[in-house]
């Protein structure tokens, strides 16, 4: 850029400031403010608008909204800041490596002691604003899916009702509505108005969609048309806004997207289900021709008909065919009364059978419940226990007599056994002082008692001699 010549010209030192003794002439001591301010004043002054053309660098934006970038060519740079009022008007947004021409003017920014552009305007040299923030939002949006092909609906063949979101003031709304009455005359349709172009035709456009998805299950709404007729690309910018595009992909209703000409592209476009050229063409693929429908539908009647012919005469020719190979049906039915009479035979037969064998089981089972009468039972074992009586009283009698005999032989041997018995005989027992029986002489001395025990009682004795004997036997 050429050089911009201007002549600095320092105002009288502030208030304040020092003025050194000695010679007049010497110049007046600032301090760093002063001086400062006094240099952001001269440049302020001297250029209150510049145009600079560079390239960003180190781009941040603060909370606050302002934007802050260094604009830098091959031997220079300069800081730059570009406060929220004007940030928020731009179409696109700034990153680095971008080639602009920046509108704006001086200033020292005094805390630092540097000097800054401060931007009133940007624009992207090469490219225009809204060319580069078409192209910024449809790389953001295609890399969020929002242009997917797998996700985009098909039309509905026939809607019961079209919404409509445009303006009802402007050319396009006539162009469809005569489409669709030319095409298909009394298809309801609903319309829900909007700014097409301007600052609140994107906002306007956004909730229009989202109102008929709203209205879609009550009022039968089965596509939507969203477009305008044309314009320059500021006129068609609405539908390049963001909202929008977020309003197409949420909607719940196909959308088909009618925009200026066949030569316009617009984000919406991308988004939508389908994308007509003009909102007439839209107006031709939402609906179909209700006379080429009726055509057709005729031709369709036409083929059934004597498709139905076809089948019936196809039919007649196999009944025909079956009733010859029938013969008389005559001759089944006898055969077949003749298999019932039958049939009627045997199950008389089985029947007779069955009863019969069904009666034997029964009196066979009177029998056995005869048998098994709880009165029959208990007299059958009343008769077995008189008898059982009759028998066992002479068994006890015999019995008991054979016990006695037995016990009286017993006693017999136990009385000739006893030692009374012996003693009854004249004999007597010798008995020790321990009460012990003694058997022979070698059990007692001269001197020991002794206890001779008769039949009728006791005698105390003393031994006085032993004489031994010879032993029994001898």
């Amino acid at each position: 850029m050429p050089e911009i010549p201007f002549t600095v010209e320092l105002d009288a030192p502030a208030p304040g400031a020092r003025k050194p003794g000695g010679k007049g002439g010497e110049p007046p001591v600032y301090t760093v403010t002063q001086l400062t301010r006094q240099i952001r004043l001269v440049l302020e002054g001297a250029l209150p608008t510049v145009l600079v053309e560079g390239e960003i660098s180190n781009l941040k934006a603060a909370a606050s909204g302002h934007v802050y970038f260094n604009l830098k060519d091959e031997g220079a740079q300069v800081r730059c800041v570009m406060f929220r009022a004007a940030a928020q008007a731009l179409r696109f947004a700034p990153e680095d490596g971008l080639h602009v021409l920046v509108t704006g003017r001086l200033s020292v920014y005094e805390a630092r002691g540097e000097y800054q552009i401060q931007v009133l305007a940007l624009e992207p040299r090469g490219t225009g604003a809204l060319q580069l923030a078409f192209e910024q939002l449809k790389r953001k949006l295609e890399a969020e899916g929002l242009f997917d092909p797998a996700r985009k609906r098909p039309l509905p063949f026939l809607p019961r009702r079209i919404g409509i979101v445009t303006s009802p003031q402007g050319a396009a709304i006539r162009d469809i509505l005569h489409v669709l009455a030319r095409r298909f005359p009394g298809l309801p349709v609903l319309i829900h108005p909007a700014a097409v172009q301007g600052a609140r035709a994107a906002g306007e456009i956004a909730e229009g969609i989202a109102t008929l998805n709203r209205l879609a299950e009550r009022q039968q709404i089965d596509v939507l048309i969203v477009g305008r007729g044309g314009g320059s690309v500021e006129d068609l910018w609405a539908f390049n806004e963001e909202a929008v595009a977020r309003a197409i992909h949420a909607s719940r209703i196909p959308v088909v997207s009618a925009v200026g000409h066949e030569v316009d592209f617009t984000i919406a476009d991308f988004v939508a289900d389908v994308r007509a050229p003009t909102p007439s063409a839209a107006a031709e693929i939402v609906v179909p021709n209700r006379a080429d429908l009726i055509v057709a539908v005729g031709g369709l009647k036409e083929r059934l008909l004597e498709r139905v012919q076809d089948v019936l005469v196809l039919r007649r020719e196999r009944w025909a065919g079956l009733r010859a190979r029938l013969g008389s049906p005559e001759a089944p039915l006898r055969q077949v009364a003749q298999r019932l009479d039958d049939l009627g035979a045997r199950l008389a037969q089985a029947r007779a059978f069955r009863l019969r064998a069904a009666r034997e089981r029964v009196e066979h089972g009177r029998k056995l419940l005869l048998n098994l009468r709880p009165d029959r039972a208990v007299a059958l074992h009343r008769a077995g226990v008189r008898q059982m009586e009759r028998a066992l009283a002479p068994a006890l009698r015999r019995h008991l007599a054979h016990l006695r005999q037995r016990l009286q032989a017993r006693m017999d041997l136990l009385d000739s056994l006893s030692p009374l018995t012996v003693l009854k005989r004249g004999y007597a027992i010798a008995q020790d002082a321990a009460g012990r029986p003694v058997h022979s002489v070698r059990g007692a001395a001269p001197g020991d008692p002794l206890t001779v025990r008769l039949l009728d009682g006791r005698l105390e004795t003393e031994v006085k001699r032993v004489e031994p004997g010879d032993p029994p036997g001898r």
